[in-house]
């Protein structure tokens, strides 16, 4: 507003054109897009912490093909449709019908070649022009970010790469894009693991962020559940009956050995890696009662954290790994507790309903849980004090196994309302944008979420 009001004091007279662009710019701002200026150069932002934002209409039409010869017609459909999933899963952007096109892609990608009045009659706020070549086996690609009211261009950027990683290739331009566009970076190019049953065991899989790429990891052939990545996503534990007992493994996912790490009598269940990457805390029965304790990655029991007469089970650290929140029937039914590791002073967390469990910390200082007060499970959400308790699923279905993206404004989770097997959803961290990401036959539960390694 400051920027319109120089503007204002420095004419005298103003042309229709100019009042008009005025009104549109202040409009714009009312939706949450705010034009500023950093390292000289005007960009876009969209303010996503906003509670009055609404998603930005984006247009994404088919990429013209710029080669010589018309190679892999498919990519001019496939390309943009990756992004545009991207940005629909976002919660952000709305991506617009391609029915509603005007302007045909072969229009080129150029400003001075596009029509911006055929985008913004559709009501598009954004549009995103790109081309490719194929050149043997490598892929290159150029994409051109538009603000349809000034015809500006935002962002633009040519990358190269191999025809087969055309995904990674677009997942790595929506990133861009979105950091572009709000400050944060997509969830774009991260990855899930879970548990699967479609070969007839429970087996451990891991999947890109939007349930492509699926790749089978373990093939132990019994039940293996649990897994769950590290920091930096180069380890995977996980838990896997063996000969009636549970045992604790560690999966080098660059190296793809895999490492007993515990395998003490009785349990070795519900791991959890600190912040540091170093440190795992599990439930084990060394002491004939199950509570949570940390070793190293060795196996070797470095502290009992938890001593209690009650089942102490699901570690969660916080950001800075100085507590941890697990859960509890200490009380007498199932709920989430806080341990302070400095002071080692326990406060129970949940009090609403019978039956809380799962309990996932975020990076922004949130903690997801599973609870059950009316006979089927939701995913809520609570501040660590016990402040802020909101519910982030209703009524459709069990919703269980919550876990949060590395920047912790996304929830995936595990639901069963589509009929009789569990399936992966994300939302954004508020509940909105539920989308179902894993199809195939069977359950896929317990998802865990990383950055790529």
């Amino acid at each position: 507003m400051m920027k319109l009001k120089s503007i204002l004091a420095s004419k005298t007279l103003f042309n229709n054109r100019t009042i008009l662009r005025i009104v549109i710019w202040i409009l714009v701002l009312c939706v949450g897009i705010i034009l500023q200026k950093r390292e000289g150069e005007a960009r876009l932002y969209i303010d996503i912490t906003s509670p009055s934002m609404r998603k930005i209409s984006i247009a994404i039409p088919d990429f013209k093909y710029m080669g010589k010869k018309n190679e892999h017609p498919d990519l001019r459909s496939k390309l943009p449709g990756i992004i545009s999933n991207d940005f629909d899963l976002s919660g952000y952007f709305q991506p617009l019908d391609k029915d509603s096109f005007i302007e045909g892609p072969q229009s080129g990608i150029a400003g001075d070649t596009i029509h911006f009045k055929d985008w913004s009659v559709i009501g598009a706020t954004l549009l995103l022009k790109g081309g490719y070549a194929c050149i043997g086996e490598q892929l290159k690609v150029e994409i051109r970010l538009f603000d349809v009211f000034s015809g500006r261009q935002l962002y633009g950027k040519r990358v190269l790469g191999l025809i087969e990683q055309s995904r990674y290739l677009m997942h790595r331009l929506g990133n861009d894009i979105m950091l572009t566009l709000t400050g944060h970076s997509g969830p774009f190019l991260t990855k899930l693991a879970f548990v699967g049953t479609s070969s007839g065991h429970k087996e451990i899989y891991i999947s890109d962020y939007d349930g492509h790429n699926v790749e089978q990891i373990t093939q132990h052939k019994t039940i293996t559940i649990s897994p769950r990545l590290s920091p930096l996503g180069d380890k995977m534990i996980y838990t896997s009956f063996r000969n009636s007992r549970t045992m604790l493994f560690m999966r080098d996912m660059i190296k793809k050995s895999v490492t007993k790490i515990s395998d003490r009598k009785g349990l070795n269940i519900a791991a959890a890696w600190k912040p540091n990457g170093r440190e795992i805390a599990l439930t084990l029965t060394v002491s004939g009662n199950p509570d949570i304790y940390l070793i190293d990655l060795t196996g070797k029991i470095l502290k009992r954290l938890t001593k209690n007469w009650g089942i102490d089970v699901s570690p969660a650290f916080s950001p800075d790994g100085n507590k941890m929140a697990f859960v509890s029937n200490r009380s007498g039914s199932p709920q989430v507790y806080v341990l302070d590791l400095i002071t080692n002073r326990v406060e129970r967390l949940t009090f609403e309903g019978n039956y809380n469990t799962s309990p996932a910390w975020s990076k922004l200082d949130r903690i997801a849980f599973a609870g059950s007060a009316d006979g089927h499970f939701d995913i809520y959400t609570i501040s660590p004090d016990g402040e802020g308790l909101y519910r982030v699923t209703h009524n459709q279905g069990n919703n269980e196994d919550p876990c949060w993206s590395p920047d912790g404004r996304y929830i995936a989770f595990s639901s069963k309302r589509t009929g009789s097997h569990h399936h992966i959803f994300i939302a954004n961290a508020n509940g909105q944008n539920q989308r179902q990401i894993t199809f195939f036959k069977g359950d896929q539960l317990s998802p865990s979420w990383v950055q790529p390694f």
